[in-house]
């Protein structure tokens, strides 16, 4: 029996935020999932995202991950009625341990958890965070 070939997609987008490893040294990473509607799906899809102005809240206690500010733009074939809020809060997803780290990291150390990299692995959409330290001028 022939082994099954794995499918590549090569159009599908790669959302980068550069100025985050400019602005900040970058010291730890974490792929999370992201908690999406359909219409963002879509939207991230046609790369109608900025991640620039975006950040992420790490809290310890539940342990819980939440993407702010992040723009996600309109998909204008949805209609006017099944819209997006396109700044809204999105939950992401990832295990309590790795969460917990993050927290504390975030919290003892006074870095930064900033959105790094949107895009798709084995068609789920996937946030790449990074633990930043400000870098001195």
């Amino acid at each position: 029996m022939a082994a099954k070939r794995e499918r590549r997609v090569d159009h599908e987008p790669v959302i980068e935020n550069r100025r985050a490893r400019h602005d900040f040294a970058i010291e730890d990473t974490l792929e999370c999932g992201i908690e999406l509607l359909g219409t963002e799906v879509k939207a991230i899809r046609s790369s109608q995202v900025s991640l620039g102005e975006g950040w992420v809240l790490a809290e310890e206690d539940p342990p819980k991950l939440t993407l702010r500010n992040v723009h996600i733009g309109p998909y204008p074939p949805a209609g006017v009625h099944r819209q997006h809020e396109p700044t809204r809060t999105r939950r992401l997803l990832a295990h309590k341990r790795e969460i917990r780290k993050l927290a504390v990291e975030v919290r003892a150390r006074g870095a930064s958890l900033v959105p790094l990299k949107i895009y798709f692995s084995k068609g789920k959409a996937k946030l790449l965070v990074g633990l930043g330290v400000g870098r001195r001028k």
